[in-house]
């Protein structure tokens, strides 16, 4: 009985990827790599960047970047907050 839900697991999990799509693209990638005339020292590289991912990012950077924008976000969302409170303050009562 766990053979056959193992198998349905595998099976339901392999037309995920069917249609999604993965499958049709790393059948390109490596189609690619295998068409590719001078074989690349790092297939993981020559994958990465047929797939589009850049492999020259400075993560901590981003990662910096990221929670500075963050930190300002939450910044003008109290200042968003205090001058809807200071409006609601003015405004006269109907």
């Amino acid at each position: 009985m766990s053979f056959q839900t193992t198998d349905s697991k595998k099976e339901e999990y392999r037309k995920y990827l069917e249609k999604s799509g993965v499958i049709d693209q790393l059948t390109r990638v490596l189609v690619g790599l295998y068409e590719e005339p001078e074989k690349p020292s790092n297939a993981i590289d020559f994958i990465k960047r047929y797939l589009g991912t850049p492999s020259d990012i400075d993560t901590e950077t981003l990662r910096a970047e990221y929670e500075a924008l963050k930190e300002r976000n939450a910044q003008l969302e109290r200042e968003v907050e205090e001058l809807r409170q200071e409006l609601e303050n003015i405004r006269p009562s109907d």
